[in-house]
């Protein structure tokens, strides 16, 4: 099991690609090949991070009280 800074370490790794892939993107307005690829990996990035944060935030307790 990762310990809470491990996960908060890749968490913050992710958003820097997401960030940086953003930046690759912005330019890109005819290549539309290209910009479904960044997009592509984009939502990737975005669906890993959004599970990471609820690895940190799990919710305690039973679904039905």
């Amino acid at each position: 099991m990762r310990t809470e800074n491990q996960i908060q370490s890749k968490i913050n790794e992710l958003t820097l690609q997401r960030r940086s892939l953003e930046t690759r993107l912005a330019p890109l307005e005819s290549d539309n090949s290209q910009r479904e690829s960044l997009n592509a990996q984009i939502g990737r990035l975005e669906d890993m991070i959004l599970m990471l944060e609820w690895v940190l935030n799990a919710p305690a307790g039973k679904y039905h009280a």
